[in-house]
């Protein structure tokens, strides 16, 4: 059966929509909570899949965060990160399914495993980045046991050691017996493990030819690849390109110093290859609609799907092409990039079926 493709958004900006821009230091982790819950109730009326609850030093906790707008909402997920070096597989499924019970089962995991040793070091996790995948390995291995639910659960590892485990809460979900698995990351061990154990990869977009062949070993297992993309979407290209040179009108050198202090500080392998592709700055398009000009400006995440509502379609529909069926948007501000998405792209989707 073909995969439909979904949408899905970043709450991390709602009420300081250009955060990015800003040192770590002046990021508050206590956010507006009015304009996080209208931009999950603007993302129910446009059909978006789920909210990306994201995890960091500078942010409110994600899973205690979903619960409160989980309340003020009926249809939207949450889509809950976690870093496995900082939480105990059981009690993370514990909590995951405790959430499912208060929220309907609106629940997705998107599994991150850091992209600066320096935050983490902050919560005591001091491995690197293969072993940090090499953990990760065992922690999903232990979720996904207990979503079994074949009996106790017992696990030997480098990592972890779990003797006849038991959680007598279930995961509650009139579709599901365990929350859908996200996990994010641009390496071949991130590939390989999202073959093993999630349902869909994450990763940073690129030319859809060069990206058709890095995708390929988890299509094949039949796991699903998604795109970590920004957007700005207009009715035609020129009010597009127009809205995307004032974005980065915004900022000036000292915005730049803040994002290169980012990369310093980043072992990931999809943040380095952003800001790679970003270094080519004589001609910041990498495809007609993939542009990297926003990124010196407002780092990684930055990377944008830039045109008319035609073009943005055709890119969605060039990237299906290759197996790309979902998609983790952000925008300047939120809902009214999402608010184009779904009066302008989505419909146009919508005929090509």
């Amino acid at each position: 059966m073909e995969k439909r493709v979904r949408f899905h958004w970043s709450l991390s900006q709602a009420g300081d929509t250009f955060r990015r821009a800003k040192s770590t230091i002046d990021q508050s982790g206590l956010l507006n909570f009015e304009a996080q819950i209208a931009l999950c109730q603007r993302a129910q009326e446009c059909g978006i899949d789920s909210m990306l609850m994201a995890i960091g030093f500078t942010r409110p906790d994600p899973l205690l965060l979903s619960v409160m707008l989980g309340q003020k909402t009926k249809k939207i997920n949450f889509m809950v990160a976690v870093r496995p070096g900082l939480i105990s597989p059981t009690l993370f499924v514990q909590q995951i399914n405790t959430l499912s019970c208060l929220i309907d089962g609106r629940v997705h995991v998107n599994i991150v495993n850091g992209r600066s040793p320096q935050e983490l070091r902050y919560y005591g996790d001091f491995l690197n980045h293969d072993e940090r995948f090499k953990r990760t390995e065992e922690f999903l291995a232990i979720c996904n046991a207990f979503w079994a639910k074949e009996g106790d659960v017992n696990f030997s590892g480098k990592y972890y050691h779990i003797e006849n485990g038991k959680i007598n809460t279930p995961f509650v979900s009139p579709q599901r017996s365990k929350p859908e698995i996200f996990l994010g990351g641009n390496s071949a061990l991130a590939a390989e493990l999202a073959g093993k154990y999630a349902d869909c990869l994450w990763r940073f977009p690129e030319a859809p030819e060069k990206l058709k062949p890095q995708i390929q070993t988890v299509l094949e297992q039949g796991q699903e690849v998604g795109l970590l993309v920004s957007l700005i979407t207009r009715p035609t290209q020129e009010e597009a390109e127009a809205a995307a040179q004032a974005l980065v009108g915004k900022f000036g050198d000292k915005t730049r110093e803040v994002v290169e202090e980012v990369y310093k500080q980043s072992d990931s392998e999809g943040f380095q290859s952003v800001f790679t592709l970003s270094g080519k700055e004589q001609f910041p398009w990498v495809t007609p609609y993939l542009w990297t000009g926003a990124v010196p400006y407002l780092g990684p995440p930055a990377i944008a799907l830039v045109g008319s509502y035609e073009n943005i379609a055709k890119a969605i529909s060039d990237y299906k092409a290759i197996g790309i069926t979902q998609y983790l948007f952000m925008g300047w501000p939120d809902i009214e990039e999402m608010t184009h998405l779904a009066k302008g792209v989505m419909p146009l989707l919508a005929k090509q079926k």
